[in-house]
């Protein structure tokens, strides 16, 4: 049998050079940590004890509160990392595109190489696809 996960979220702010922990589903549970990362696994023992439930099924996610101009350059990076993932994405499969035509009309892989600006090895992995 699968046991259930329920899923918690703690909210997590700065106070000097302590990140506060509470959970919101169940306030009782409080801890700190220094660094956030720390943060799921120091309050999981504090949320199972006041709910009742094995550490094991607490999914936890941690809400950072930090200042709204962080809070909007943050949004902005992970935005911008999306954006550049699609386009490594999209760049992947021009290359492999081009590599495979190019081969097929019969260019060498060091030529292939060549024009992409990859070594020979790497455009011969890519037309071989």
């Amino acid at each position: 049998m699968v046991a259930q996960m329920t899923t918690v979220h703690v909210t997590a702010e700065r106070f000097d050079k302590w990140w506060v922990l509470q959970c919101v589903e169940y306030p009782g549970a409080i801890s700190q940590v220094r660094r956030l990362e720390q943060a799921a696994d120091e309050i999981r023992e504090a949320i199972a004890w006041v709910a009742e439930l094995p550490e094991d099924d607490l999914d936890i996610e941690v809400v950072p509160l930090v200042p709204d101009e962080f809070t909007q350059a943050l949004e902005r990076i992970q935005s911008l990392r999306k954006r550049a993932d699609a386009a490594r994405a999209e760049a992947a499969v021009a290359n492999r595109a081009v590599a495979t035509g190019l081969a097929r009309a019969g260019y060498s892989a060091r030529d292939i190489g060549t024009l992409m600006g990859v070594s020979f090895q790497r455009a011969a992995q890519l037309a071989a696809v």
